[in-house]
């Protein structure tokens, strides 16, 4: 077993701080460019003269890239020195922003933004294995937490300043903005980057499983969007899940037979990172809940767009405040113990959510939504950290990849399971005769579908406690064997 305090591929530089700016703000920009195009979404559709089922496609274009590409770019990560692969994906990222800036037609867009997500992927995949290796090994907890502070940074920021920016300047500032931004990142990447050659050399790549994995990936989230759009007997989703899940099958196959597999599935033998990897993707699950938050929040209560935006940036604000002081604390404590309080934490902020009716004030709906934020920000890092000092030196990338693929998964799976139980809860009340239909569904109907949703989310989260203590068992009775 490898000790999160063990080297793990540490490379040794004179400013690891400078260096980790560079990724910080690319995942930072790739975070940002999540979060700042849902506010935009009516303004590109009138000034593209577009629909909404044409301009979903200027997000899904991007989550899909990231999620087909996310452990091929981590496989690469072990084979190829993870600091020209970043800097490729940063470089990409710049110039698919400047397109997306100057882009003709919504058309032009969405495939703009199908090429950032590639320069997305390509740095988010290996973010945590850079840093793991750049940071020096007692301060690893904390430099990751900083990670997880950049991402709530991102989602928070994200509403408000696209509203600022699109009042000032229009929609296609939304996208130049990453170009200061995306040059300063590249010039810390580029001065203050050691080079990270592979750990192994004369490693090949699974040109097969890497194929398979994009195309399985692919199918689930493109059927699960057409389920979330259709309902769960849409012929066009079925086939497509059905599809995902022969991939799997074949993908398993190919891998257990690849001399060189693009995903090692002996790694998932070790409990201590199979077990960390299902407990986000459960985690990250409940984060797909802030999808309803707005149905429940404008038109189950009367606030307007922006006080909604304003009151949703409460989750990513609390967050931000935890994730950094959670790394350090896991640190100096111990990952699995402040793993486990933030999945606690979380638990008790979905059943107080499940508690929201049409007449809870807004200040209400704070106090119940800083204990979800809070939670997620406790478990992000010391989670993390875990996953990564179980990985051998040589895996890093596929450790780093693995991680961001978990929250990928659970945010992929979570908005159309969230989404169901909703409809069909307020569905079931006999106020509307669509399941999508919630603008005349009355307050207490929605209100009703919001704590359907919490009540069963904090289910979900109680299994994610069990194996957290379960994986915590482990690690003791590893301890007293090695004695």
């Amino acid at each position: 077993m490898q000790d999160h305090t063990a080297p793990a591929g540490h490379v040794p530089t004179p400013r690891p701080a400078l260096a980790m700016i560079g990724v910080n703000l690319m995942v930072f920009m790739a975070t940002l460019d999540m979060s700042i195009v849902n506010v935009a979404l009516p303004t590109l559709t009138e000034s593209l003269a577009t629909d909404f089922a044409t301009i979903q496609w200027v997000i899904l274009s991007y989550v899909l890239v990231i999620a087909s590409l996310l452990l091929l770019v981590s496989r690469l990560g072990d084979m190829y020195d993870k600091k020209r692969i970043f800097g490729s994906g940063l470089v990409l990222f710049l110039l698919a922003s400047l397109c997306c800036g100057l882009a003709p037609s919504v058309s032009w867009l969405i495939g703009f933004r199908a090429m950032q997500g590639i320069g997305a992927a390509m740095s988010q995949a290996l973010g945590m294995a850079i840093v793991t290796q750049l940071a020096p090994p007692s301060s690893r907890g904390r430099a990751l937490g900083f990670i997880g502070a950049t991402v709530a940074m991102g989602l928070m920021l994200g509403p408000p300043l696209g509203g600022v920016l699109i009042g000032l300047l229009g929609w296609r500032a939304l996208f130049l903005l990453n170009i200061p931004l995306g040059l300063l990142a590249l010039f810390a990447v580029v001065r203050f980057m050691p080079a990270l050659p592979p750990q192994r050399r004369g490693e090949r790549f699974d040109l097969p499983g890497a194929a398979i994995a994009c195309l399985t990936l692919a199918c689930y989230c493109l059927g699960m969007t057409f389920m979330q759009r259709h309902g769960p007997t849409d012929a066009t989703a079925l086939i497509l899940l059905a599809a995902s899940a022969l991939g799997l099958a074949v993908f398993i196959k190919v891998e257990r037979q690849s001399p060189a597999p693009m995903l090692d599935l002996s790694l998932f033998a070790n409990p201590l990172i199979s077990l960390p990897l299902a407990m986000a993707t459960l985690v990250f699950v409940t984060g797909a809940s802030g999808f309803i938050m707005p149905f429940f929040l404008q038109a189950g209560q009367g606030y307007s767009v922006t006080q909604v935006g304003l009151l949703l940036m409460i989750l990513p604000a609390s967050m931000a405040v935890t994730a950094p002081v959670s790394g350090s604390l896991a640190d100096r404590y111990g990952a699995r113990g402040m793993s486990l309080l933030g999945m606690v934490v979380l638990t008790g902020g979905c059943l107080a959510l499940g508690t929201l009716t049409e007449h809870t004030p807004w200040w209400g709906y704070l106090l119940r939504t800083m204990p979800v934020g809070l939670g997620i920000g406790i478990f992000q890092a010391p989670n993390n950290t875990t996953i990564m000092g179980q990985m051998p030196p040589h895996r890093l990338g596929v450790g780093s990849g693995l991680a961001n693929y978990a929250r990928v998964f659970g945010q992929s799976t979570g908005l159309p399971l969230v989404a169901t139980i909703f409809s069909g809860i307020v569905h079931a009340t006999g106020s509307i005769a669509d399941h999508a239909d919630f603008a005349s569904a009355p307050p207490a109907a929605l209100a009703a579908g919001i704590a359907g949703v919490f009540h069963a989310l904090a289910g979900l989260l109680c299994v994610a406690i069990a194996m957290a203590v379960w994986a915590w068992k482990i690690e003791d009775r590893r301890k007293m064997k090695g004695k």
